[in-house]
């Protein structure tokens, strides 16, 4: 139990902004996305406001809600369905329960009540309190409770409820009814205070609700469960040991893993479990149930609650929310002595990452200079950083007072659709380098600053000390098309009918790169900053532009508006490997970390040209601006003498090597959470830019008529010389998609001195929807002067596929 409880890594979250909702009990908490939403639970009296919780942001708010608002309330039902969230039942005063049933359309911040149909076979649901209510598809299920025989609120009554109701939800917005579904096998005993969840396994099987614990004079800790298909009541055989009998205890399903912390059992005496009508006290053991193959296994044990400093504090009627693959506990009350004005109630906020994260996207190229690059990936959810990696072939730096000449021997372009446009110099001179131009690019970096700690515990647990703060990235839900502003929830104020993500890339970024909606007669500008917000006659830019396996190119020509760019491409997947990196640790100790190991990177069999990855360093956001990488000292290079767990640099003791211009680079890119580091990225590969090519086109617009699409773009920023022409070329369907569905081919619809051109029905009937991320259609443009091509820019035109038909 001691070894598992060590392998956990809990994290106190100490800084936040934003009005903090008071400490109480009994409240429900449910998760969109990044954001806790909070309803109810009581203090000195019941809560009726809703609070939110932005875990990216760290920041408390009150949103402005309206409709018919419920009335505060106490241990009641509370599940999310997409952005709405349904709330049934619930202690209203003291004695006095509820059984009513609100909508919250979280979009809006709109609620609604609403009057389900009673069931043809019954009555519907009798005001209670202590329920478990649950969601799968489109079914919300009730089981169990406490409700007050008397009518006089002052004279309660308990009565302990096993029924059991499903409450079919109408799409979006809206319910149909409740009913009584007829079941097979012995129903639960009467409880309140239970937990219930819904797991399906993603192979075999249906889906399962579970029901653990709860009180009925006494506190239970016996397992049952329902097979939702054959409506089957059963009791699971379980191994390992079954934790203490109790009521008020949160679960959550993580993985196929139901995660049961805190709650009221009985208080031990000698080893013997007191009996229903003896002492009890609130919990701090932490336990899951592996339900594949119904095993418990115990991570935190009573006797080691009073390691508050490392993990949660004993407590009752918390909230507990996944948030992916983290699971957040806030506030619950940590005592009682037989008088309610004696319990007192946490103020803390917790939170445990439960698995390693998952290996990004691969890197993706937003701008490329002749000694940089500006990247960015996808962002991973609840994630504390990224370590980032390059790879050279031993760069030769050009001999002074001998020019650069001639055209590099292959291109890499990573892009949407998984080519690389390269071409030979006749018709169409060779594009001698990637270029994905940012035209005014942010010079602030993310990267975590040389005088600062960055400490890995035993888990790798990244955090951040000194002086310099990185700041957590500001975390935006907007709108695709928006008329109001965002304000810190990432919610939009009001009139948003829905919750539809824009942008995916750190504010810091701007680039003519990336995803243009499609809206008739509307002019998009790419240029726009990823954050902001725009009126509803424009759309959004995102920033996903390359998001593919890396590949190189040998040779493509394009002859005419008729013939195919083709490509040779070759993946790099293969090459991944984990290694040991030249990431420092500190051995400090800190409040979040409590270990000083250094963390331990799984090694693998790597070839020899792998065996020289470099650490670019920890960003804290999904964007980097590299110029420089760090070198290893020699007697690391040699990763197969090197043993698990042994020291590794410190970065403020290593040299600094800058990027060499048409030198190729390949990059791969590691999330960092509790856990620890998790697996590479496929591997990227560019090129950095030759001297005298030009730049990449910029500020690529699309204005769409009735029968055509107007392009247009302005010169590259550094033209490196006169622009002869322009070339733009639109992704077209061919038979070799079919044979390799990562390769793009190509088609140049445009070739002149104009900064704009028509691009003609005919031709876009003609076009690829490239389906790599949002369906798109993909265009690049690019410039050429004396020395030849420069690098394209890459615009992926949004389509909705519904309006668009096969275009």
């Amino acid at each position: 139990m001691a070894a598992a409880a060590a392998g956990l890594s809990w994290r106190r979250v100490s800084s936040f902004t934003g009005p903090v909702p008071r400490s109480r009990h009994g409240h429900r908490a449910v998760a969109i996305r990044e954001l806790l939403i909070i309803f109810g639970g009581g203090n000195e009296g019941i809560a009726d406001e809703l609070h939110v919780y932005n875990t990216v942001t760290n920041q408390w708010f009150l949103p402005a809600v309206r409709g018919d608002i419920p009335p505060g309330c106490a241990a009641h039902g509370f599940v999310c369905d997409g952005t709405r969230i349904l709330v049934f039942g619930g202690m209203v005063e003291y004695g006095r329960y509820s059984n009513d049933l609100y909508e919250l359309q979280a979009s809006r911040w709109l609620w609604k009540k609403v009057k389900p149909q009673a069931p043809s076979n019954g009555s519907p649901p009798c005001p209670r309190l202590g329920h478990s209510f649950s969601l799968y598809g489109n079914k919300c299920y009730l089981f169990g409770g406490l409700a007050n025989e008397s009518e006089d609120s002052n004279n309660n009554v308990p009565r302990y409820l096993n029924d059991f109701y499903e409450l079919e939800l109408q799409h979006g917005s809206g319910v149909v009814g409740w009913s009584i579904p007829v079941t097979k096998g012995i129903l639960p005993s009467p409880r309140e205070s239970h937990t219930a969840i819904v797991y399906c396994r993603k192979d075999v099987g249906s889906p399962k609700m579970y029901i653990f614990g709860g009180m009925c004079g006494c506190r239970l800790n016996d397992l049952w469960e329902l097979d939702i298909e054959t409506m089957t009541w059963s009791r699971p055989e379980t191994k390992g040991t079954v934790p203490l009998p109790r009521s008020l205890h949160t679960a959550n399903v993580i993985g196929n893993k139901m995660y049961v912390f805190g709650g009221w059992v009985p208080q031990s005496a000698g080893g013997e479990i007191s009996s229903h009508d003896g002492e009890w006290k609130c919990t701090g053991s932490f336990s899951y149930l592996n339900l594949d193959t119904t095993e418990w296994i115990g991570l935190i044990s009573d006797c080691q609650e009073d390691k508050s400093n490392l993990f949660p504090g004993p407590r009752a009627g918390h909230c507990a929310v996944a948030v992916g693959t983290r699971l957040y506990i806030w506030s619950g009350r940590d005592g009682y002595r037989k008088a309610w004005n004696n319990q007192v109630c946490c103020k803390d906020l917790w939170y445990l990452d439960t698995e390693k994260p998952l290996a990004p996207s691969q890197v993706q190229l937003i701008r490329a200079t002749t000694n940089s690059f500006q990247l960015k990936w996808d962002e991973v959810p609840t994630v504390e950083g990224y370590l980032l990696q390059l790879h050279a072939d031993s760069p030769v730096p050009p001999v002074a007072g001998i020019p650069v000449t001639g055209v590099p021997e292959t291109s890499v372009l990573s892009s949407q659709g998984g080519c690389s446009l390269h071409q030979n110099p006749q018709p169409l001179p060779s594009m001698p380098y990637p270029e994905l131009k940012v035209d005014h690019p942010s010079q602030t970096n993310n990267l975590i600053p040389n005088n600062v700690q960055v400490s890995l515990s035993s888990n790798s647990l990244l955090k951040v000390e000194g002086k310099e703060k990185v700041a957590a990235p500001e975390n935006k839900i907007t709108q695709e098309t928006m008329k109001n502003h965002t304000d810190a929830t990432g919610f939009k104020e009001s009139n948003a009918p829905s919750l539809l993500p824009v942008c995916t890339s750190s504010a810091q970024t701007s680039a003519n790169v990336g995803e243009l909606h499609d809206l008739d007669k509307q002019t998009v500008n790419p240029d726009a900053s990823v954050s902001s917000t725009v009126s509803s006659t424009q759309t959004m830019v995102t920033q996903q532009a390359v998001k593919t396996e890396s590949s190189s190119t040998n040779g493509a020509v394009v002859k005419d508006e008729t013939s195919l760019t083709t490509f040779n491409s070759k993946s790099e997947a293969a090459e991944t490997a984990y290694i040991m990196p030249s990431t420092r640790v500190s051995t400090g100790q800190t409040n979040d970390s409590h270990s000083s190991k250094t963390p331990q990177r799984p090694m693998a069999p790597v070839k020899a040209r792998d065996r020289r990855w470099y650490d670019v360093g920890i960003f804290k956001n999904n964007s980097a601006v590299v110029s420089q990488f760090y070198l290893l000292p020699e007697e690391t290079l040699n990763i197969s003498n090197k043993m698990e767990g042994a020291d590794v640099p410190d970065y403020r003791l290593l040299k600094k090597q800058d990027l060499f211009p048409g030198t190729v680079y390949r990059f791969r890119v590691a999330a960092i959470n509790g856990c620890g580091v998790g697996p590479f990225s496929k591997i990227s590969e560019f090129k950095t830019c030759i001297p005298g090519f030009p730049g990449a086109p910029s500020t690529v617009k699309i204005t769409k008529s009735v029968d055509c699409i107007h392009l247009s773009w302005e010169p590259p920023a550094s033209p490196s010389g006169n622009i002869l022409e322009y070339s733009a070329y639109l992704a077209i369907r061919s038979t070799q998609l079919q044979e390799n569905p990562s390769q793009l081919v190509f088609m140049r619809i445009y070739c002149g001195l104009k900064t704009s051109c028509i691009v003609t029905a005919a031709q876009l009937s003609n076009a690829h929807v490239d389906y790599t991320s949002r369906p798109a259609i993909v265009f690049r443009i690019s410039a050429k002067n004396e020395r030849g091509y420069g690098p394209a820019t890459q615009v992926r035109w949004l389509q909705d596929m519904k309006t668009s038909g096969s275009k």
